[in-house]
């Protein structure tokens, strides 16, 4: 018996292209994996393939508790004290049954079961048969096959699924549906009406965009704050989310819906329900009315099947088309990230046709020659990519930047070693340098500490921190500076400098912790992911750069900060510098006005300025300030 499935599937909302893969997969006897974060749909789309044949599934949930035993079978000790090893007394598992049983064996949470429990199956991928110890030889009849599921994002209980298991099966990946589809599958569960629909849907996609958010909330979210929202308002007596009170009801369901789903990026120091705050203020600004329900921009050819609730992952991309989501601002300061669609990056840059001709594909050996001509026109390519729409070219740009910027910043490093030296600073103790003192004194009595000057000798040990300004002035090849320099510092790093990363808008993000290392592939994909809009607060910055050097054993403590030093927020700079030993500032695409201003900061911070106008300077200055 073979597998026969029809030619035109039954549709699933926004699974479309995930649906004809897996089917041709099937007929074709092929073993698949389905990879996407919980709630993509992998479930509800097997179920809608195997109905269509009317094919048995056997479902298996995958954790540390799968022995071989649970999952091939097991004699029954009772059976076998009256009638022996006889196949009688054997208990088939879900492998044996569904081997025997021409059925769909489907393995739930493939990367948290043991690696001895895969190396079970491992035979049966390749041969359709397993022995069994006393029961003997097992083949599969011709229509078994493995359908595996797995969340590669939680970290959790999970592991690396080998070599030998991964190069025996197809991978399919599930994406998010765009934000109709997302709305037809709330509406299809709930059957509520379209304004409470577009508003959760409109707040659970935010959580998938926010700067702080490592993984945001699946469509499920957005199902059981509708839910929990319309069970509030009638609750307190609402007219729906016109009445007094809605939006404040909203927050409420939202962070019962939303807080425990969605996770904050690793030394972020925020609450879910703060993060959630923020999105509720730019989505729904206090003291306007609510929003309007978005109309959906075309006819849909699919509609919804039994089952839906599920089908939602990774985020999807609009095949050659922008929509007007795909160039998303924050309206408030220190927002979300912006994305860039094609047909942005095509009036930007001439050479982007040449290096992603194709949704989703990005041509190395394209960029590399556009690298070779011009390498800052194919820095400020490679960052825009790695903020593109398109989900496919977004993860291979990020993944390229990683190894270039990591190779730029090699460059120029070579940290000198020698005696101890005499150094000025800050700090209270030393020898005062009367001289230095009196040029920085503004004539105030008593001379504020900052402005005292001392001498003291150092050793080798320093610990430094980077400072990255992401706010709006900051975009293209300015971020690829910042990339380059932070992979310079990050690998200059060794037992006498000690590095960390520290990035800035309004508020300040932790890449990098001082005395921790982190992988400079993994920091990069991070920094060039990034982007700020909104207000600079430099002050804040400096002082978050202090708290992090204080925790450093180091004779110098130094903050290295690249950024026009144009604050827009907060207190003056040069009022944030108790405590920092010096502060070099590197000043990305110079003005005049930003010149002014840094030379001026450094200066204030015992430090230099230098200016860095391409890719090339950022060894030379990073040499110069650290060597």
């Amino acid at each position: 018996m073979t597998l026969e499935l029809p030619t035109t599937p039954t549709s699933v909302i926004g699974l479309r292209r995930e649906r004809e893969v897996l089917t041709v997969a099937l007929q074709t006897n092929r073993h698949v994996v389905l990879e996407g974060p919980p709630g993509t749909g992998k479930s509800t789309l097997l179920r809608s393939i195997a109905a269509d044949v009317g094919q048995e599934v056997v479902f298996v949930e995958g954790n540390a508790e799968l022995t071989p035993a649970r999952l091939i079978g097991q004699y029954d000790p009772a059976a076998v004290m009256v009638d022996g090893y006889v196949p009688g007394s054997f208990t088939d598992g879900p492998l044996l049954t569904a081997m025997r049983g021409s059925g769909l064996l489907y393995l739930e949470e493939l990367n948290r079961i043991p690696e001895e429990t895969l190396n079970v199956l491992i035979t049966v991928l390749t041969e359709g048969e397993i022995t069994v110890p006393r029961l003997g030889h097992v083949r599969a009849t011709a229509g078994f096959r493995l359908i595996a599921a797995m969340n590669p994002f939680d970290a959790i209980g999970t592991a690396r699924v080998g070599q030998a298991i991964a190069d025996r099966m197809c991978r399919v990946v599930l994406g998010y549906q765009d934000a109709a589809g997302e709305r037809a599958i709330v509406g299809a569960v709930t059957g509520a009406t379209p304004q409470p629909i577009g508003l959760a849907v409109r707040l659970v996609r935010a959580t998938r965009e926010h700067r702080d958010v490592r993984m945001g909330s699946s469509v499920r979210g957005a199902i059981d704050l509708v839910l929990l929202l319309d069970g509030l308002l009638r609750m307190r007596g609402g007219a729906g989310l016109s009445a007094d009170g809605a939006r404040e009801t909203t927050r409420d369901a939202m962070h019962a819906a939303l807080s425990g789903r969605i996770r904050i990026i690793e030394g972020v120091e925020r609450t879910p329900e703060a993060v959630l705050d923020e999105i509720l203020d730019d989505v729904w600004p206090e003291d306007t009315p609510p929003p309007e329900p978005e109309p959906d921009t075309g006819p849909r050819d699919e509609q919804p099947s039994d089952g839906l609730g599920k089908g939602e992952g990774l985020p999807s991309e609009t095949a050659g088309t922008d929509s007007t989501s795909a160039l998303r601002r924050d309206r408030r300061s220190g927002g979300s990230r912006r994305q860039t669609g094609r047909r942005e990056m095509q009036a930007r840059h001439e050479s982007f046709d040449e290096v992603s001709p194709q949704v989703g594909e990005l041509d190395e050996d394209a960029f590399a020659a556009v690298m070779a001509e011009n390498p800052d026109a194919a820095a400020a390519l490679l960052v825009d990519m790695a903020t593109a729409t398109d989900r496919d070219l977004r993860a291979a740009a990020r993944r390229l930047a990683s190894r270039v910027f990591i190779q730029v910043g090699r460059v120029g490093r070579s940290p000198r070693r020698g005696t101890r030296r005499l150094v000025y600073n800050r700090r209270a103790d030393g020898d005062l340098d009367l001289d230095r003192t009196l040029d920085r004194w503004t004539g105030s009595w008593p001379p504020a500490t900052e402005d005292l000057v001392t001498r003291t000798w150092t050793g080798h040990r320093r610990a430094v921190c980077l400072l990255v300004d992401t706010s709006g002035s900051m975009s293209g090849l300015a971020v690829a500076i910042a990339a380059v320099a932070a992979a310079g510092v990050v690998l200059a790093a060794d037992d006498k400098l000690e590095a960390s990363v520290l990035t800035f808008a309004d508020r300040v993000q932790v890449l990098q912790r001082q005395g921790q290392r982190r992988a400079p592939d993994d920091l990069i994909g991070q920094l060039v992911s990034l982007r700020g809009h909104g207000v600079t607060d430099v002050a804040e910055a400096l002082r978050s750069a202090r708290r992090e050097l204080l925790s450093a054993v180091a004779d110098e403590r130094i903050v290295l900060l690249l950024s026009d030093c144009l604050h827009t927020s907060g207190d003056a700079p040069e009022s944030a510098l108790a405590g920092i030993d010096r502060l070099h500032v590197l000043y990305p695409l110079p003005t005049a006005e930003a010149e002014e201003a840094a030379r001026a900061l450094a200066a204030r911070g015992d430090g230099s300025a230098l200016p860095v106008r391409t890719l090339t300077d950022i060894g030379p200055a990073l040499t110069k300030l650290l060597g």
